[in-house]
Formats: C-alpha cells, structure tokens, sequence
C-alpha cells in the first residue's frame, strides 16, 4: 500500500501547524522544524508565495489534509471514515474524530506503546500487539471500549515499548485510556470528545467538503 516516506517534518511545515508526527521531538522547540522555519517547504516558500488568501475550498483541502497526514491513513481510508461519520447518528464531525481515534494503532499510541503513530503502526504490523489475547496485525482496525489491547510477552523488552512507556508515563496519558504498566496493556475507558483530542482540525470544514 502506497505510503508518504519522505520527511514527515516537512508535511508539518506544509500544514503550518505541528501535527506531532515525531513524537517528543516535536515538544523540542530547538528541533521542530515548524518553530525552526515558519515558512513553507519548496524553493518558494521563504518568499512567501503561498500567504495570498485562500479560498474557501483550498481552506477544506487543507483540513483535509491535516487529519489525514495527522493519523496517518490514504484518501480512500478517510473519505470512507468521512462518509461512515455522516451516516452515524450525531454529529459527523465527531464521530469523524472517534473512529479515528478508534483506529488499532492510534490506541497503541494513546497507551503510550509509541511516540508517534507511524512507530504504532510498525508495531501493529510487526505482530508486536495482541487484542483481547490475540495477535492482530491490521492497524485500521477498530478498537470498542473496554476491548483489551497489549503488548505480546515476547515483545515487552523492546527498547522503543520501553521507552515510550518511560515517556508516556512523565507526560500522562489521555483521560479516555486506562493502562496497566505491569501487564503491558490497556484499553478504553470511553470514546473522546472532540475537544480533548487535541487535532489541530476544524472537522467542520471536513464535512462541508465531502459533502460538495
């Protein structure tokens, strides 16, 4: 399946926001790029090519954009999160944002397993995590509140788990997850509110441009 590889740091300076896609570097005010160099990527982007007003359309692109490079997932993916939002009861732009973040690697991430949620991704797909005390090897697939989700024994004495636990543990973890250090696993308590998510998306503009 094809993939972004190139620097995803340069994705942020696109965006002109910090879409946290390298984990605590991106904290690092000395080296995130978006604090180092405000202005856009590409030959133009320090003269200021890109700062004339955008229309309104080129402004849904753009949020678009952002969500999608924010969790990692293909145009194919989104428009059919999109479109499985806007068939749910409530608000799309909500339930939009929950089966994102109900994805099995972005909750790999919210435990703390990863600092990003691309090295999430790579564990998933590695057979690096189990799901109700099964190994799962999909990272879109959808995780239910108070549904079990671990680290497998073998794989507990990675360095990078490790790490990310030592992290995850100084900084805290979101209020919507339980995590049991000593078993290496967690889960969901809840669905989050669009607010405590923390995307810097107007999901609104998500919706309006799907719904062209």
């Amino acid at each position: 399946m094809a993939r972004y590889t190139g620097p995803v740091c340069r994705l942020c300076r696109r965006e002109k926001t910090k879409l946290f896609l390298k984990g605590t570097r991106c904290f690092d005010s000395n080296k995130c790029a978006v604090d180092k160099r405000t202005y856009e990527p590409g030959m133009f982007g320090a003269r200021g090519r890109f700062s004339r007003k955008q229309s309104d359309y080129a402004v849904q692109l753009r949020e678009r954009q952002k969500a999608r490079r924010m969790y990692g997932v293909l145009e194919s993916q989104f428009r059919r999160y999109v479109e499985q939002a806007m068939n749910m009861r409530g608000v799309a732009g909500e339930n939009m944002f929950r089966l994102l973040e109900g994805r099995l690697d972005n909750v790999v991430f919210r435990l703390g397993f990863a600092q990003s949620r691309a090295q999430a991704r790579q564990l998933v797909r590695h057979g690096h995590v189990m799901v109700n005390g099964r190994k799962v090897d999909i990272p879109s697939q959808q995780i239910r509140v108070n549904q079990h989700v671990g680290i497998s024994e073998k794989s507990r004495e990675l360095l990078v788990v490790k790490d990310s636990m030592q992290v995850s543990a100084a900084s805290g973890l979101p209020p919507w997850v339980l995590r049991n250090d000593e078993e290496f696993s967690g889960s969901l308590s809840r669905l989050p509110r669009p607010e405590e998510v923390g995307a810097p998306v107007d999901p609104q503009q998500i919706i309006e441009l799907y719904s062209r």
